[in-house]
């Protein structure tokens, strides 16, 4: 794929939907009596203005709709290379599933006794989890994998309060750990203490050493790191936090690597949150909601949130009687709908299937990395896992192309860009994740734009730093849009 692609090029321009039709113009037919009279309806509920909708019929709103859909970008169109988002295809076996009348018409207020299959899948689910990451428990509550590091990190300060040690303030994270990480801590009013890792992109014992005191509570790792790099030392640093007093917390969302190959909870991990829309393939992002399930080790257990599923007889129940909880952070169990597809991805594809999953991803992570090697600057040019890092030092330097020029050029070529200037310690970084679901076909035709791209910076830079021009969103002003965004409707000056 050396040209840019004329399949996401589309220039057709349409007016907003509500500047076409024409007054009067109607799409819905309704049933006569088929709706309570508005004379029904209290005074203070009724609005003094008719709504301003589009007048449109209804295969114009249709089409509408329709062309916004082709104008997105979607795991389902492409291969969505983000970096540390691991966005993998949801099979179609895990919406089947989860649109069974059993699962998807269940309320959550319904009685223990009348849904003990839906408990059943999530007492399941959580052994499945506790097998493949070592953890001793697990709770799928938290509604993504934020608020399962903030609750990880709730349990750690709420065990360290009845250790009478609430002098333990700070906690460690490395330079290439997740984004979100210093603020779970934060919202847990810890300190955080930056700790920078070796010239080999991970940490060492003595990286840590240096940091510890008694004042630590615990290190928060990111493994394999945002660098697509193992943390080798990790079971020694584990030891170490131990022996004085601290725990080891591991970002669990680069756990597409380590499926069926290593196990967190066996390296001396105390918590770590699972991100079922990465590594179990649940919808991502605006697909559907977060899963952010965490596994502890037994000291920390008695913490996790309430409700805990348990079994008494042959019936499944929810229980709610545990003092030491840091009690509910979601409503009812959490997003039920995401763990009947895990549940189902888990089913389908088996231990050995999971293995291959993390076989496949680092085999073409590690493809990516050797065939961009002649074509960009790879800090850390060494085997990795499933993700790997390049970075526009050599087309900075010759013709002051950046990573944004690079990234933007790349939606012409029909790609998502990669996560980009992350992780923060890599100077224009370009963090790739092709995840174990392209093809070696797919895989040419980036790795082909990608060079096309290093060759363009070469022969024509300005083309770079004017992309994407094929979109019908061109190159925005991403800061205006942040500070100033415009999220109404105007017609003739005046807001709908």
């Amino acid at each position: 794929m050396g040209t840019p692609s004329s399949r996401r090029g589309m220039k057709f321009r349409e007016p907003p939907i509500f500047e076409r039709g024409s007054k009067g113009r109607v799409g819905h037919a309704l049933e006569t009596g088929s709706h309570a009279n508005i004379d029904e309806l209290p005074e203070k509920f009724r609005r003094s203005t008719p709504p301003m909708w589009p007048e449109v019929s209804e295969v114009e709103a249709v089409r509408h709709f329709t062309r916004l859909s082709q104008w997105n970008y979607g795991i389902d169109l492409g291969m969505y290379p983000l970096g540390s988002c691991t966005m993998k295809f949801n099979p179609r076996v895990n919406e089947e599933m989860a649109r069974l009348a059993g699962f998807a018409h269940l309320h959550p207020y319904t009685p223990a006794s009348m849904c003990q299959g839906a408990l059943e899948l999530m007492a399941r689910l959580e052994g499945q989890l506790s097998e493949i990451s070592g953890m001793d428990s697990i709770s799928l509550q938290p509604a993504a994998g934020a608020q399962g590091e903030f609750s990880g990190m709730r349990m750690i300060r709420q065990r360290l309060a009845e250790r009478g040690e609430t002098g333990r303030n700070r906690v460690l994270i490395p330079d290439t750990a997740h984004g979100t990480n210093p603020a779970s801590c934060a919202l847990n009013s810890f300190e955080v203490v930056s700790v920078k890792s070796s010239e080999r992109g991970i940490l060492t014992v003595d990286d840590v050493r240096q940091h510890l005191d008694d004042r630590v509570a615990a290190l928060m790792m990111t493994n394999p790191n945002t660098l697509g790099l193992f943390e080798e030392d990790v079971s020694k640093i584990a030891d170490l936090l131990h022996e004085h007093g601290a725990y080891l917390y591991c970002d669990g969302a680069n756990m597409n690597a380590l499926l069926g190959r290593a196990r967190p909870g066996d390296m001396g991990v105390d918590v770590m949150q699972f991100n079922l829309h990465k590594t179990f393939s649940t919808p991502h992002g605006g697909g559907g909601p977060g899963s952010g399930p965490i596994g502890v080790s037994s000291e920390l257990a008695p913490f996790l949130p309430i409700p805990r599923i348990v079994r008494e007889g042959d019936q499944w129940r929810l229980d709610y009687d545990r003092p030491q909880s840091i009690g509910q952070v979601k409503a009812f169990y959490g997003n039920f709908g995401m763990f009947v597809r895990a549940y189902t991805y888990i089913r389908e594809l088996g231990a050995e299937g999971l293995r291959k999953i993390s076989d496949m991803a680092v085999l073409n992570a590690n493809y990516v990395r050797v065939r961009l090697s002649d074509s960009y600057h790879v800090p850390f040019d060494r085997a990795c896992l499933h993700e790997c890092v390049v970075t526009d030092k050599w087309q900075l330097k010759d013709n002051g192309v950046k990573t944004l020029d690079i990234a933007k050029r790349l939606i012409d070529y029909g790609y998502h860009p990669p996560t980009i200037y992350f992780p923060l310690c890599v100077h224009g970084a370009i963090m790739i994740e092709p995840t174990e679901c392209e093809s070696r076909e797919t895989l040419d035709e980036f790795i082909d734009a990608m060079k096309s791209i290093a060759s363009e910076a070469s022969t024509a830079p300005d083309m770079l730093k004017d992309a994407p021009t094929l979109p019908i969103v061109g190159r925005m002003d991403e800061t205006r849009a942040a500070r100033h965004p415009v999220l109404r409707w105007e017609a003739d000056g005046q807001e709908s």
